[in-house]
């Protein structure tokens, strides 16, 4: 039997042969005009993404598909976009649909689906991620932090906080929530970054979410005979066969990928940014919880590590900020470039101050129906993990010159894979 992979990389293919003349698995590249919303330079934006959010809040993308893209940049304007829950659709399952194995069925979780399926399956895992359920998970966190900083002390100066500290917290937090095995662990995590990754191609990104989601799949098929103690199992034996293996392990999809690689990019990439001066260290090391918060939501306006909102197709023929759209075109949001404009966070928008005061609330975590579901567990994760490397390690610092670090440059969840530090 084919893999799950290899069916949806197929599917793929064909369908876009037949329908559009496009074979998706040959396409190993992006034009280059299309690859500024998920460029850096360092830690911020390339400069060509405040033109485009000053010369138009919505420009053309060049993309070698029949439909057409438009990438939207204004805070206001990407907003209003993620908040028109009737006017675009998210569900991309119509692109599976053709001839071969694959069907719609293949794809499911919270970021490709519509209501009422959206607004169903939200329903059941919300309640995991209110503030008073994940208050219990938090000595269960402080734990796997604290063996995390072992790990990095044990290595010794020199070692790469992105391997000790900043995966695998967020990593095993996501595995313990879900009640996930920790076999095959490291291809899962792999496959993690993979999947964000548009360097070598959309073909490989999908085989990467293909893969990662046959890890699912497997896991929820086993807890249906058997739930484990995990939110899997809670939500088999309350639901039964209520949900499907595919609905159910797109949740566990979204969970896990929405919680474990970006919450990873910003535990490494805010420790950088936290070291470029000490008194922004000395903020959060002092362990007070308001100022360690208002810190941290700076710190989640200033990286926007998820660069572009889930894809919109908009449901009908329609107008958008002066442009005529046709049914089926997609609408993108840059994420990163909404929070920095100055419309909304003020002056020198494009520098971290952490007694930053904007004018409205930043879309790190997006907006609307679709906003990240697991948003207060990732700010609890940093909060805990945070002070407690700065207070374990105060002389911590960076091990290499910052132009030496090597940043993700064509991803959708924008990070960095090694960060050496010393003490």
């Amino acid at each position: 039997m084919k893999s799950y992979g290899a069916r949806i990389g197929g599917a793929l293919a064909r369908r876009h042969v037949r329908k559009r003349g496009i074979d998706l698995s040959r396409i190993s590249f992006i034009p280059e005009s299309t690859k500024a919303p998920l460029q850096r330079v360092g830690t911020d934006p390339v400069p060509q993404m405040a033109r485009y959010r000053d010369e138009s809040p919505m420009r053309k993308l060049d993309l070698p598909f029949a439909f057409n893209a438009y990438l939207v940049t204004g805070y206001a304007e990407t907003r209003e976009v993620l908040t028109a829950r009737d006017t675009y659709s998210n569900d991309i399952r119509h692109l599976f649909r053709g001839d071969g194995p694959a069907t719609s069925d293949d794809i499911g979780g919270l970021g490709f689906t519509d209501p009422p399926l959206h607004t169903r399956l939200r329903k059941i895992v919300t309640p995991e991620f209110t503030m008073r359920r994940l208050a219990r998970l938090e000595p269960m966190i402080q734990q796997i932090a604290d063996d995390a900083l072992d790990a990095l002390e044990a290595a010794g100066p020199g070692a790469d906080l992105a391997k000790h500290v900043a995966f695998p917290v967020p990593f095993n937090t996501i595995c313990a929530l879900l009640g996930l095995d920790y076999e095959d662990r490291e291809a899962f995590a792999r496959l993690g970054s993979q999947r964000f990754d548009a360097t070598n191609g959309a073909a490989a990104a999908f085989g990467a979410v293909s893969a990662q989601r046959e890890f699912l799949f497997d896991a929820v098929a086993r807890q249906r005979l058997e739930p484990g103690p995990g939110l899997i199992g809670q939500i088999l034996q309350a639901e039964g066969d209520a949900i499907s293996d595919v609905d159910l392990a797109g949740l566990a999809d979204g969970v896990f990928t929405g919680g474990f690689e970006t919450t990873a990019g910003m535990i490494a990439l805010s420790t950088l940014v936290l070291h470029r001066d000490p008194a922004y260290a000395e903020l959060v090391r002092s362990g007070n919880r308001e100022t360690v918060d208002r810190v941290i939501e700076e710190l989640l306006r200033y990286l926007s590590v998820v660069q572009v909102a889930f894809p919109r197709f908009a449901k009908q023929d329609m107008e958008l900020f002066g442009t005529k759209l046709k049914a089926g075109d997609v609408v993108l949001a840059s994420l990163s470039a909404a929070n920095r404009d100055p419309k909304v966070a003020g002056e020198r928008p494009d520098e971290f101050d952490p007694y930053r005061v904007p004018s409205s609330g930043h879309l790190a975590f997006g907006h609307g129906i679709h906003r990240c579901i697991g948003a207060e567990l990732a700010r609890m994760e940093l909060r805990i993990v945070l002070p407690k490397l700065l207070q374990r390690f105060p002389t911590l610092g960076i091990a290499v010159p910052e132009s030496e670090l090597e940043f993700r440059q064509l991803s959708f969840v924008f990070g960095i894979d090694e960060l050496p530090v010393t003490w």
